[in-house]
């Protein structure tokens, strides 16, 4: 069993992680991916696109090779959602992280609790 560090750092990381445990849910409605604008030639020759930048095309690019055009009037709420996905993941990373840094201190209190014994 894993001894629970003590101490004012220990203290912190404990506290910001229930902190963000208490705050974040999982978003029922968020994405995973990034939202691009892509602007893609049609092939027509008398299209504007022939000698312009493009139709603007909206893309959701989620795992290793998924992407799924967005209709612009999805876009806004397509974006909150992605937000929503990655405050999400930003906020389980950090809980993560200070789970590990808490074993960190808990290994190294042990260390020195045994030094001095």
């Amino acid at each position: 069993m894993i001894d629970e560090p003590q101490g004012p750092l220990a203290s912190r990381l404990r506290q910001r992680k229930f902190d963000l445990a208490r705050h974040f849910h999982i978003p029922d409605d968020a994405l995973l991916g990034s939202l691009s604008l892509t602007h893609l030639h049609c092939g027509k020759s008398t299209c504007h696109c022939a000698h312009d930048q493009g139709h603007p095309v909206w893309s959701l690019t989620f795992g290793k090779k998924h992407v799924q055009h967005i209709p612009k009037p999805w876009v806004e709420q397509v974006r909150r959602r992605v937000r929503a996905g990655r405050e999400f993941q930003d906020a389980v990373r950090e809980v993560l992280t200070a789970n590990a840094q808490l074993l960190v201190l808990a290994r190294q209190q042990r260390k020195k609790k045994g030094k001095r014994s």
